[in-house]
């Protein structure tokens, strides 16, 4: 300190320096005001300077005792000048409140005598309750008349709350007794008001009796510096009154209540009254009886309601009434857990919380955002809700009362509950101190060094660092330590106990009983809770890294289950992961590490069959989840350089085919992975079409390296190949349209090299094609890709490879209608590319002849077409439901579209397209269709599409109907966005949906 003088010395006087000292920031202004009026001879008590510069702001105390010392009156004055240099408890109160809030300080000197305040307020209860409360501002409204009685009861609302921040700054009440006191404030505050509006309408008062039920913080008891106070209102009719009248009269008294408190007058706003959570919100009535709203609640209210309801306590008004009100009510409150999707509907009603903040203000969230204080008012009201039904003691609707109440039943372990208690009194208190400062409504952190450091200082007693060096810094250390706790705490709060019934724990620490475990199970969703319960047990028990990890993990993971429509899939498939890479250090750290991966994996496991199958048969692919875009399915060109690699580095021909098959396993479990997790874009057509192209560049990739490694293993047998070879990909697999359950529809050209016997280029060309669909279909642990060659000439009696030539004679003279039209959707995808493309070159007069569909033709076509709809529907589907050829399905829509495409695609250059949704919208560009009729058949083709790729990615196995299965069904549902239990919605949509397209094609394709 010495040098510091000594540096300083140059610059200040020495009067400053001892200010610096002090923590003043800016000691000349400081021994400007020290010296001014009011002040005098106080600039050398050192005793006044120490407690100055104990302050949260020394600069702030000071510039609000100089004002309110100018302000005050001659005896006044002299009285505060006396009592501040004798009494400490007093300066320590007056200084304190000044060196934290501008706002009181404006007060002061507005109302200087109303320092008194902070004595009468001490001396009379060290705990002032509702009647003090009431006193105070009854007292106050009654002096300050002459000014009207808005301007009074403002004025005493401030002159109380001056003495609630007095005590809390410094230290004679903890938080959540200023919390309390902030509430009761509040209630005496409506009940003021409402005895104003009492004397103005007596007619009211008559009619009716009336309760203010308080609502959120207010009702809890655990009110904040500044907050909407958040009310119901409930009536009653007086004897020999009738209902109407009494509503319209408790109405008026309501609105007037309303006004008194929420209105800006000469002296600002008390806080705004919000009645918004009253039955129907702001577009309910403002006033019901008591059997309205019990109506309502039975019949109409969602789920947030109750949760809102918990809360709820008479504070103004009848109270017979108001306890009425309650008593009705409760009953209601603690079934809402039984409610169907009650605990998805809460946790998806947190998500959106979370969703709807700004960006720009996510990391500076007090109150909303991750690691807030709703996060902890969350969980502890979940917990709540679901036990609350079978133990009474946990029904308080204070979150701190509530939190002990839940560890000393064993819901929340004591170590957890300490330091969710912990972290939520930091939080708070530190949401005050902000609030404070200027007495506004905010729940950010300021981003201004000054504020910064009057938090910190202000807050000196809650910080574990020393706050002394660097304040701000040490501020904001304990912020984001208590922030990552409470984050921490919330996402394993809910699930946690589960794991104490079934894991061995550390002595003394509490658990819930296995049938308590059992029952939350049943209330996430689990059907076989005893299952999950010996999964949970396998999992998390033991002293090794791997189970203290999962420890951790499943209190998140099975919430993310449950969110899913088989949790119990869900569980069982994470046991069979983490017991195939339980030991692998990578997967622990990842799972540990990057909490994206393991919500991925959750959803992935839990979202059907498919996916889980194909990472259980080599479940290092969870690694790829490891990446924070999350699974993004890879192009043609990155997929065929790495196929082509592997199949290089075989060392024989069936080797280098399963290699192939390895990647695309891990590829397709890449692609439905992302699908699952609504990576492949916002819209569904938009990501129907992304799948589509990733799969069929899989498919391709696949065979482009099959035919290599054919190509060699023959070669290497039997010398150089001695034709060219081209594959064809058709139907769905050209027009870049595949499922996840669909074959590859191919024809395969061959080409003999100069010099070549026909015969033999032939055999050779045979052999290779038979050797790669045997190996590509062969059993393994790798999925098989089924490759099918029946749409080429003559069908199954036909040749399997053909020359160019052979094709070019046989679609002269013998092709059909259907050929033709099958041919609309060929596309070369692998082998020789010159052959693939002067094969595209003989086909395009086909699928698009220059004098359109000949009569014969196209009779020939709706005949074919009648007769698929009449024969291969199987026995006992749906028409209405079966997504290929059921009534407006994938074939109604697909052949409408590819008979414009032969009639019209010789004269419209947009419709050469192997694509089905493309060729639409260029039939619809071109006026071949008017635009609503092709919106309406795009709608089913996305639609029936997407139902056969959530079957497929749900059951493991193609599918072209809906599931029968009610969880498979509902699987379905929830991948095609529709919530838990609305599985009859999608149908009827569904059905609706191609019933509006089948008019349509009855009218394009059949002319009808």
């Amino acid at each position: 300190m010495a040098v510091e003088e000594q540096r300083a010395g140059s610059r200040v006087s020495r009067p400053e320096i001892r200010l610096v000292r002090r923590g003043f920031t800016d000691p000349a202004k400081a021994v400007r005001l020290l010296d001014g009026p009011g002040l005098e001879g106080l600039a050398d008590d050192p005793v006044l300077l120490d407690a100055l510069g104990a302050t949260a702001d020394p600069d702030l105390a000071l510039l609000g005792l100089a004002r309110l010392l100018e302000a005050a009156d001659e005896a006044d004055r002299h009285t505060l000048r006396d009592t501040l240099t004798t009494s400490k408890p007093l300066r320590d109160r007056l200084l304190g409140v000044l060196g934290v809030s501008t706002a009181l300080g404006d007060h002061l000197a507005r109302h200087p005598h109303d320092w008194h305040a902070l004595v009468t307020f001490e001396l009379r209860d060290m705990h002032p309750g509702p009647a003090d409360f009431r006193r105070a501002l009854a007292e106050g409204v009654a002096r300050g008349r002459d000014h009207g009685p808005e301007n009074a009861l403002r004025v005493a609302y401030r002159r109380c709350l001056l003495a609630i921040a007095a005590r809390d700054l410094t230290g004679t009440t903890d938080l959540a007794q200023t919390a309390a006191e902030l509430a009761d404030l509040a209630g005496a505050t409506l009940q003021t008001a409402l005895d104003l509006a009492a004397e103005q309408d007596p007619e009211a008062v008559a009619a009716c009796r009336l309760a203010v039920i308080g609502m959120g913080k207010c009702g809890g008891r655990e009110l904040n510096y500044v907050s909407d106070v958040d009310v119901i209102f409930v009536a009653e009719p007086r004897e020999g009154v009738d209902e109407q009248t009494a509503i319209r009269a408790a109405t008026r008294l309501a609105a007037a209540l309303t006004r008194l408190c929420s209105d800006t007058t000469g002296e600002g706003t008390i806080w705004p009254v919000d009645a918004n959570l009253r039955p129907e919100g702001r577009n309910g009535p403002l006033v019901r009886t008591l059997a309205s709203h019990l109506a309502y609640y039975q019949r109409w209210a969602k789920t947030w309601e109750f949760q809102a309801l918990l809360k709820a306590r008479p504070v103004a008004g009848d109270a017979e009434l108001g306890a009425a009100y309650v008593e009705a009510l409760a009953p209601l409150v603690w079934q809402a857990a039984a409610r169907e999707n009650f605990v998805t509907d809460v946790q998806q009603m947190r998500r959106r919380v979370i969703d709807s903040i700004p960006a720009t203000e996510l990391d500076r969230q007090l109150k909303l955002g991750p690691g807030g204080l709703r996060d902890v008012e969350f969980s502890v009201q979940l917990l709540q809700l679901v036990h609350g039904r079978t133990d009474p003691a946990l029904r308080s609707g204070n979150t701190l009362e509530a939190l002990a109440a839940l560890s000393r039943g064993g819901y929340v372990g004591r170590a957890d509950a300490v330091s969710l208690d912990t972290a939520y009194r930091f939080l708070r208190s530190l949401e005050h101190r902000i609030q404070l400062h200027r007495l506004r409504r905010t729940h950010l952190m300021p981003t201004a060094e000054e504020d910064l450091r009057r938090l910190a200082r202000s807050l000196s007693g809650l910080i574990n660092d020393d706050t002394r060096s660097d304040p701000v810094a040490a501020l904001q250390r304990e912020w984001k330590r208590h922030a990552v706790e409470v984050r921490r705490l919330h996402e394993k709060l809910f699930y946690r106990p589960l794991l104490d019934a079934v894991a061995e724990l550390p002595p003394g620490a509490a658990g819930l009983t296995p049938e308590a475990a059992r029952a939350r199970l049943e209330a996430l969703g689990y059907t076989d809770p005893a299952a999950a319960l010996r999964h949970i047990s396998a999992l998390a028990s033991g002293v090794s890294r791997k189970a203290a990890i999962q420890r951790t993990l499943l209190p998140v993971l099975l919430g993310w289950f449950a969110e899913s429509a088989d949790p119990d899939a869900g569980l069982l498939n994470f046991r069979l992961v983490s017991d195939a890479l339980g030991r692998t250090p990578w997967y622990l750290r990842l799972l540990r590490d990057e909490s994206a991966a393991a919500e991925q994996l959750a959803r992935v496991l839990s979202a059907g069959r498919l996916a889980p199958d194909l990472l259980l048969r080599a479940p290092e692919a969870v690694a790829m989840l490891g990446d924070p875009r999350g699974p993004v399915p890879r192009g043609r060109a990155a997929l065929q350089s790495e196929i082509l690699a592997a199949v290089g580095r075989a060392g024989s021909t069936a080797a280098a085919v399963a290699a192939a098959r390895s990647v695309r396993r891990r590829e397709l479990f890449r692609t439905a992975a992302a699908d699952v997790l609504g990576r492949l874009g916002e819209d569904p057509a938009e990501a129907l079409d992304v799948a589509g192209e990733a799969l069929t560049a899989l498919n391709a990739a696949t065979l482009q390296g099959a035919l290599r490694a054919c190509i060699a293993g023959w070669e290497a047998e039997h010398g150089d190949l001695p034709t060219r070879i081209a594959v064809i990909a058709m139907g769905r697999f050209g027009g870049h349209e595949l499922g996840y359950g669909s074959d590859a529809d191919v024809l395969f050209v061959h080409e003999p090299l100069l010099g070549s016997l026909e015969q033999e280029a032939a055999r050779a060309a045979q052999a290779v094609c038979n050797e790669l669909r045997t190996l590509l279909a062969a059993p393994s642990t790798e999925p098989p890709l089924l490759v099918d060659a029946d749409l080429r000439p003559e069908g199954r009696s036909g040749p399997l490879v053909r020359t160019l030539a052979s094709y070019a004679a046989y679609y002269r003279r013998w092709s059909h209608a259907w050929e033709s039209q099958a041919l609309l959707r060929a596309e070369p995808v692998a082998g020789d590319e010159d052959l693939g493309a002067r094969f595209r070159q003989l086909i395009d007069p086909l699928r698009y002849p220059g004098a359109g569909v000949p009569e014969r033709d196209l009779v020939e076509i709706r005949r074919i077409k009648a007769r698929i709809e009449a024969e291969r529907l199987p026995r006992g589907a749906d028409p209405t439901t079966h997504t290929k050829i059921g009534r407006g399905g994938l074939a109604d829509v697909e052949w409408t579209v590819q008979l414009l495409q032969l009639q019209h695609g010789h004269e419209v250059p947009e419709l050469r397209t192997t694509r089905t949704r493309a060729a639409l919208a260029a039939a619809a560009g071109a006026g071949l269709v008017e635009r609503a009729d092709a919106e309406v058949l795009e709608a089913a083709w996305v639609l029936a599409s997407r139902v056969r790729s959530a079957v497929m990615l749900v059951r493991g196995r193609p599918g072209d109907s809906f599931p029968g299965e009610a969880r498979e069904l509902a699987g379905v549902a929830r991948y095609l966005g529709y919530g838990g239990g609305h599985s009859g919605e999608l149908v009827d949509d569904y059905r609706r949906t191609t019933r509006r397209a089948r008019a349509v094609v009855d009218r394009l394709f059949y002319g009808s």
